[in-house]
């Protein structure tokens, strides 16, 4: 069978969310709504334009959703935390390898999946306002924030609100391989988004 083009996957993207199916978390055989849309790294570009582009389109038609730049984010949590002239000074001065473990525990998973659920505006009953999440940037805050740890994090943190991760790298269901050249980490709960 041949794989459609990337502009005819993307082109699928808009009316795959704003289907009833998708906001209502309908035939997913009791599983979260978590979503992968994956890509090939070098097509990162036309992936930030097309979200771009969503982006407006949904805010014209009144959707509410919530819109994450994963890179944006780390430099939200390092900010935060008036971590991120050290991050600098430690990157400069002792390497990528000692950044890396510097920024550990600070931008840990689950801190960022909170940092991200507070985004969200969740209520007291874990309730949102927002009809669905869309998360972008992985490339950048790659390996700092890993797809399968961040979801495996996420599914606590979010309710029911489906989420869609934007992966430049392959997903075949079971298996995450960022940039489709790293080890592939296992993980199993999300669905493709778009085939």
């Amino acid at each position: 069978m041949k794989q459609k083009s990337l502009t005819a996957r993307l082109d699928q993207i808009m009316p795959k969310i704003e289907s009833v199916d998708f906001l209502n978390n309908q035939g997913l055989g009791n599983e979260i709504g978590f979503y992968v849309f994956d890509y090939p790294a070098e097509s990162e570009l036309e992936v930030r334009e097309h979200i771009t582009f969503m982006t407006e389109k949904m805010n014209k038609r009144g959707r509410t959703f919530t819109n994450i730049n994963l890179f944006e984010v780390v430099l939200e949590i390092l900010e935060s935390r008036k971590l991120t002239e050290r991050a600098f000074k430690t990157q400069k001065e002792r390497g990528d390898d000692a950044l890396f473990k510097a920024l550990k525990g600070p931008l840990e998973q689950n801190r960022v999946a909170e940092f991200i659920a507070n985004k969200i505006d969740l209520d007291n009953s874990g309730e949102s306002k927002s009809e669905f999440i869309l998360l972008h940037g992985l490339g950048n805050a790659w390996p700092i924030i890993r797809g399968h740890g961040l979801l495996n994090a996420l599914h606590a943190k979010v309710g029911n609100v489906p989420t869609v991760l934007f992966y430049p790298g392959e997903w075949d269901g079971l298996t995450l391989k960022a940039f489709s050249t790293m080890e592939g980490n296992g993980y199993y709960r999300a669905f493709k988004l778009v085939p």
